[in-house]
C-alpha cells in the first residue's frame, strides 16, 4: 500500500505539472503576439504617460483659450517637463519652459515621429487631449524609451517551440524529485480522516461513507467501525451513570425513612409520660432501623466494590450438590419460609467448583427470595444443580417484558411489596456475585406462566480444570 500510494501522488504531482507547463507555454505566446500587435500604442504605461494623462487636470480655458493654472506650472517643476499646447493645425498657441530649439508648429507625422520614433534624442515627448485641443509635454534627458519590435511568425514559433521543451525537461525533472519527496504527503482524503478523528474526539460517534474513498477504503471502514463501538461504549457509559445515580437517589431515600423514624422514636423517649414497656418498644424500633440501614449501606458499597472489582474472592473446593442443598435445607428452617414449597434436584453427586462460598450464597439465597417473596404463598421453587450450571424455576406471576431489563441494573421489587426482605439491591448483588466469579446469568420469564433464571459454570469449569 505504501508504494501505491507514492506512485499514485507522483503521477498525479507530474500531470499537474506537464498541464501547467502546456498553460504557461501558450499564455506566454499569446502575450507575445498581443505586446507585437500592440507596439504602435507602446509596450505599457510609463510614469511619463500616466502624468501626461492626468495632466488635464491643471488646464483651463480663458478667452477661448487654454491655459496652465499654478497647480500646474508647480506639477511641471516637479517632473521636470515643458509644455505646448496646440490647435487643429497643429500651431503652438501656448507654452510653458519651453526650450529655444523646440519647434513651434508641427504636422501630424511630426506629432507621429516625436512621440512613437523619438526621432529627438534630447527629449522625450508625451501627447494629451484637452477640449480640442493638443498637448505636447516633453521631458529632458528622460530615462523611459521606445522601441519597434518586428516580429516574424516562424522564428516564434521556432523560439517558443524550444522554449518548450526545455521547460518541460526541467519543470518534469524537478517535479518527479519533488513529488518523490512528497508524493507520501496525503492531502484531501487524510484531512477527511483527521477530520473524522477529531470528531471522535468530540463524542460525534456517527458513520460516513465517503464519496471517493479510494485506496483509504479500508481506513474509513475501521474509523467507522471505531465510531460505532465508541458509540457503544458510550451508551453504556451513559447506562451506568444512570444506574449509579438511581442507586445514590434511592439509597439516599430509603435512608431517610429509618432516619426519620430513628429521630421520632428518640424525641418519645425524652417524654417523661412514657412507660417502660413503651420505652423498650422504641428502643426495638430504633434497633431495627438502625441494623436496616447498616444493612442498606453495606449492601450499596459490597456491589459498588463487586461493580469496580475491588472485591476479593475467598475460593474453596466445593461439592456444588452439597452446598445447595444444604443451602436449601438451611432455607427451609427459616420460620418465615418454613411452610414454602422448595424443591430441590441434582444428579451430579460429585461437581465440585472453586467458589467464594459466603458470596455464593448470598447470591444464589438472593435469587431464591426474589422467587418466594414477590409470588404469592403458593408458588412452588425449583432449584437444579446440573453440569454446568445453577437453574432456579418457579410457577409464579412471572415479570413483564418490559421490566425485565432493570431486574439487575436498578432496585427492582415485584408486585408483592407485602413481606418485602432486603434492601432492594439483592438482585444487582446476585447477578453482581455471579460475574466476579465469571458466570452468568441468564433470566427468562414470562406473565402468568413464572420465571426462570440460569447460572452458568462454563468459566468455574475451566477455572478448575487449569
Amino acid at each position: 500500500m505504501k508504494w501505491k500510494l507514492t506512485a499514485r501522488y507522483l503521477i498525479s504531482i507530474l500531470s499537474i505539472v506537464f498541464i501547467v507547463i502546456i498553460v504557461n507555454t501558450i499564455i506566454l505566446v499569446g502575450l507575445l503576439f498581443y505586446q507585437a500587435s500592440q507596439n504602435a500604442e507602446g509596450f505599457e504605461n510609463s510614469s511619463g504617460e500616466d502624468f501626461t494623462r492626468s495632466f488635464s487636470q491643471y488646464l483651463t480655458i480663458e478667452d477661448n483659450k487654454p491655459h496652465v493654472t499654478e497647480e500646474g506650472e508647480t506639477a511641471l517643476e516637479g517632473f521636470g517637463a515643458w509644455l505646448q499646447i496646440l490647435d487643429d493645425n497643429g500651431n503652438v498657441i501656448s507654452s510653458y519652459q519651453t526650450p529655444d530649439h523646440v519647434a513651434t508648429n508641427y504636422t501630424p507625422i511630426d506629432l507621429i515621429h516625436k512621440y512613437k520614433y523619438m526621432d529627438d534624442e534630447l527629449h522625450t515627448y508625451f501627447i494629451g487631449e484637452y477640449e480640442g485641443y493638443s498637448y505636447l509635454i516633453g521631458v529632458p534627458n528622460s530615462n523611459e524609451k521606445r522601441e519597434v519590435f518586428m516580429l516574424n511568425p516562424a522564428t516564434i514559433i521556432m523560439y517558443a517551440s524550444r522554449f518548450f521543451g526545455v521547460i518541460i525537461i526541467v519543470d518534469l525533472i524537478i517535479a518527479a524529485v519533488v513529488g518523490f519527496l512528497f508524493s507520501t504527503i496525503l492531502t484531501k482524503p487524510v484531512n477527511r480522516i483527521i477530520e473524522r478523528i477529531n470528531e471522535l474526539k468530540e463524542r460525534q460517534f456517527h458513520t460516513k461513507k465517503p464519496k471517493r474513498p479510494g485506496i483509504y477504503k479500508r481506513v474509513f471502514a475501521n474509523l467507522n467501525n471505531v465510531s460505532t463501538t465508541l458509540q457503544e461504549h458510550e451508551k453504556e457509559r451513559i447506562k451506568l451513570e444512570k444506574m449509579r445515580n438511581d442507586w445514590i437517589s434511592n439509597v439516599s431515600h430509603d435512608i431517610k425513612t429509618p432516619l426519620a423514624s430513628i429521630r421520632g422514636y428518640a424525641e418519645l423517649l425524652r417524654n417523661d409520660n412514657v412507660s417502660s414497656n413503651e420505652r423498650l418498644e422504641y428502643a426495638e424500633v430504633i434497633e431495627r432501623q438502625s441494623l436496616y440501614m447498616k444493612e442498606l449501606v453495606d449492601d450499596f458499597n459490597l456491589t459498588m466494590r463487586l461493580r469496580n472489582q475491588e472485591m476479593p474472592l475467598q475460593r474453596q473446593e466445593t461439592n456444588m450438590e452439597g452446598f445447595v442443598r444444604e443451602m436449601v435445607i438451611d432455607l427451609l428452617n427459616d420460620p418465615q419460609f418454613g411452610s414454602s414449597q422448595i424443591h430441590f434436584e441434582s444428579k451430579k453427586t460429585e461437581l465440585s467448583w472453586k467458589i467464594d462460598r459466603h458470596l455464593m450464597k448470598r447470591a444464589l439465597l438472593n435469587f431464591i427470595y426474589n422467587a418466594l417473596i414477590h409470588n404469592d404463598k403458593n408458588v412452588e421453587v425449583f432449584v437444579n444443580v446440573t453440569e454446568d450450571a445453577i437453574i432456579i424455576q418457579d410457577n409464579g406471576k412471572g415479570i413483564p417484558p418490559e421490566d425485565q431489563d432493570q431486574v439487575f441494573d436498578r432496585y427492582y421489587r415485584g408486585t408483592n411489596t407485602a413481606h418485602i426482605r432486603g434492601t432492594g439491591l439483592g438482585m444487582a448483588i446476585a447477578r453482581d456475585i455471579i460475574v466476579a466469579h465469571g458466570g452468568e446469568v441468564e433470566l427468562a420469564s414470562r406473565v402468568g406462566k413464572g420465571t426462570n433464571i440460569q447460572i452458568s459454570f462454563n468459566v468455574f469449569q475451566e477455572q478448575h480444570l487449569s
